[in-house]
């Protein structure tokens, strides 16, 4: 009976040092790669705002710029507004895009 007992602890002993190393081992690896809060999303979204809004700008400046250089039926400025417009959007997605397939690597590495 004793030897049972013995052998019963000795697994209990050998499965609780698995569990405080697989503990210790997330516990390192959390401080290795730290959680991304709350600044790193608003400053995602800053990041995906500015990139929507610089060349939407500066589309519309170049149109009054055009406009004024060139007056005739066709409105410059909303032409390169719109212009800016999707050369934003589409540099927003690929931001997005990125930081997207990042995390998925990242969530990908962590499972193996």
């Amino acid at each position: 009976m004793s030897e049972e007992s013995e052998i019963g602890s000795a697994k209990d002993r050998n499965a609780f040092s698995r569990a405080v190393a697989a503990k210790a081992a997330r516990k390192l690896k959390a401080r290795r790669h730290p959680a991304q809060g709350v600044w790193f999303g608003l400053g995602m979204m800053g990041l995906v705002g500015w990139s929507v809004v610089v060349p939407t700008l500066l589309g519309a400046a170049f149109g009054i710029w055009l406009d004024k250089r060139n007056p005739g039926q066709l409105s410059w400025t909303l032409t390169f507004l719109v212009i800016g417009l999707v050369v934003g959007c589409l540099n927003a997605w690929h931001w997005v895009s990125k930081e997207d397939k990042e995390m998925r690597d990242e969530q990908e590495n962590k499972d193996d």
